[in-house]
Order: structure tokens, then sequence, then C-alpha cells
């Protein structure tokens, strides 16, 4: 037998093999994919289609066009105002868990004792809903029994201020309460395996040359980190974008006023308070469009450094 026929013969056994392999496969990622398709691809295709009708949650939603994007953009539409404070938020939320969380990575990496015991403090909020989180700040900052305010007075302040109830201090409660949600505990981990991979070469190389800890920190830390970097910076975008509403709904429920309404409290009360459904489609679809847009522009300006 040639050897061309020896290699055909054994490419034709191995076929099976592969065949089996990638059935084996598709059966391990069946379950995440049936998930996916019933658990959120199928209700995101919903949501396009709602978006093009008028539905009140009774009867058969009425197909209307772009009727409801032609309202969202009148000059009586709530959404403009809506996505300022959205975007507010996301920079707030996104600038204080970011440096935080990176300045917890560096401590950690430093030569401290009980470095697991901390890591696991740190992490703990990862696992804590939102709701309970949200629940415990609203305590915290209560103008009356808020222990904020109660230590306040026993610093000699006379009258603590109202946190939740003044449009400019709630976006303190905002900041404090981004410190402890779920994406720092996460983001240091991932910080903190970065800095590891950073060689220390790097910095003994810095301090022959004079560099002090700050030129070692912008010049060897941050462009050794800058893919985790990335990474974090994107996910922490898109889990604001997302995930403001569990936080700020059992936080400030949108107020004082209107002061702390984003995107995904607007959704909420179109759908459960007015119950048109069909807007309240169309502003999870515009939401949907801004969360791939930024993330498509962080990817490509990172590209470019």
């Amino acid at each position: 037998m040639s050897t061309v026929a020896v290699s055909a013969s054994r490419k034709d056994a191995k076929k099976p093999k592969r065949r089996s392999d990638a059935a084996a496969g598709w059966g391990f990622l069946s379950p995440w994919i049936i998930g996916f398709l019933l658990f959120s691809g199928f209700p995101i295709l919903f949501s396009f289609y709602l978006s093009l009708t008028k539905w009140n949650l009774l009867g058969k939603p009425q197909f209307v066009g772009l009727q409801n994007y032609a309202d969202l953009m009148s000059g009586d539409s709530e959404l403009g105002k809506t996505l300022l404070v959205t975007f507010i938020f996301t920079i707030i939320n996104v600038g204080v868990s970011i440096l935080f969380s990176l300045i917890l990575a560096m401590l950690l990496n430093s030569k401290v004792r009980f470095k697991g015991l901390f890591q696991f403090f740190y992490y703990v909020p990862t696992i804590m809903p939102s709701v309970v989180m949200a629940g415990c700040m609203t305590l915290m900052f209560n103008p009356q029994l808020g222990i904020v305010n109660y230590v306040l007075k026993l610093i000699g302040v006379t009258n603590p201020p109202n946190w939740t109830g003044s449009n400019s201090l709630v976006w303190v409660v905002v900041a404090y309460a981004s410190v402890f949600t779920f994406a720092t505990g996460q983001q240091m981990l991932v910080f903190s395996a970065a800095l590891k991979d950073v060689p220390t070469e790097l910095y003994e190389a810095a301090s022959l040359d004079g560099a002090n800890g700050w030129q070692k920190f912008c010049h060897v830390t941050i462009p050794g980190i800058a893919p985790m970097m990335l990474f974090n910076v994107v996910s922490c975008t898109v889990n604001s974008f997302n995930g403001a509403f569990t936080l700020l709904y059992p936080l400030t429920g949108g107020g004082p006023g209107d002061a702390t309404k984003v995107l995904g409290l607007l959704i909420y009360d179109k759908a459960f308070k007015s119950f048109n459904m069909g807007q309240a489609s169309a502003l999870a679809v515009v939401l949907f469009i801004i969360v791939a847009i930024i993330g498509a522009l962080q990817f490509k300006l990172m590209d470019r450094k």
C-alpha cells in the first residue's frame, strides 16, 4: 500500500472521532446556548419588536413603526435629561470604582500581613446583592437615624445635611455607594493579577535611572496593566449603564426630583408605571445602542494606544 493511501485512510479514520468530539462539545455548550436563547436572545429580539408597537400589556400590540423613537426625540421627551444623568452616574461610578480598586490592588501587592484576609473582605461586596447594599447606604445617610449625621453631630455640626434630599449631595452618596458595588471587588482581583505580571526588572531599571514612585507608576505600572485596565473600564462602563437601576432605585428612587433618574429608571417608569411598553422598549434599544457604541469606541481607542 502506498504512503498516500495510508495517509488517506488515517484521515478517514480520524473524521468520526472529530465529529464525536464536536458533538460532545456542542452537547456541553447546549445548556448555555438554550439558556441564552430563552432568557436573553428572545427577550432582546422581542424588545426590538415591541419598540415598533404601541402596547399597554393588555390586548395585542399595535404596530406604529418608528413613532416611539420619534416621540423620544421630541422636545417634550425626558430622554435628553435622563441621558445626561446616566452619563454623570457612569463617569462617577467608573472613576470611583476603577481608582479605588487599583489602589487596593497596589496596597495588597505590597508586603502586608494577612493579605488573603484583606482580599476576602474587599471581595465580599461582590457577592452582596445591590439592593441589600443600597439599603445599608440608605440607613447610613438617613438624616435622622443615620450614623453619618450622628458622627457629624458628635464633632460639632449642629445641622447635618439631608444627603439624599439635595441635588448635589446625593451624588456624594452615589459615589460612596459606588465603592462598594460588585465591580470594585472583581476589578481589584483583576488588577492584582495584572500587577504581578509586570516585570520587576522594569522597576529596577527605572530606579537606576532615578525615577521616583510617581514616575514608576506612570511609565511602568500603567503600561504594564493597560490591557487589564481596558477590560475593567469596558466591563465597568457596561455594568454602570445596565446595573444603574439596581443601585439607584432602592438608594434614591431617582430623586430628589429627577436628579438621579438614569435611563434604567426611566425605562421602569415607562413600562410599569405608565404601562407604555412600546416607549420602554424603544428606550431599552437606545440603551443597547449606546453601550455597544461606547464599548466599540473604547476598544478602538485602546488599539491606537
